[in-house]
């Protein structure tokens, strides 16, 4: 049996939700190193959002990746958690970071919604 008999290959839609969480995992990575250089007690909130934003989507795209059976359940949660971080990030509606951070988690949260539905 070949490799790609035991692992059935991505679909679009698998793909395309791997890519929304990757895209989200780096710009919540580069909006954390942000939030840390300035510093503050009302920056940890936001900061706490985004370091559970980033591993979570990164863990999501790995399990996705690899055909795990548990990858439905964790985009539930990764869609919850986006969610979570967009919210903290809009606290921020001067910094274009923060926008672009809470756009990319929108985006994620709505393909993870997307893919949790669909039988993986």
């Amino acid at each position: 049996m070949t490799q790609s008999e035991m692992m059935p290959a991505l679909t679009q839609q698998m793909q395309e939700c791997i890519d929304a969480c990757m895209s989200c995992h780096s710009v919540c990575e580069e909006a954390m190193s942000s939030c840390m250089q300035k510093g503050g007690q009302d920056q940890m909130q936001v900061m706490r959002a985004l370091m559970d934003c980033a591993e979570m989507t990164r863990i999501c795209a790995d399990m996705m990746m690899r055909r795990s059976p548990m990858a439905a359940d964790m985009c539930t949660i990764c869609a919850k958690i986006c969610d979570i971080c967009a919210e903290a990030c809009m606290a921020m509606p001067d910094d274009e970071l923060m926008m672009r951070c809470a756009d990319a988690c929108r985006r994620c949260a709505e393909s993870c919604r997307a893919m949790a539905g669909a039988t993986m």
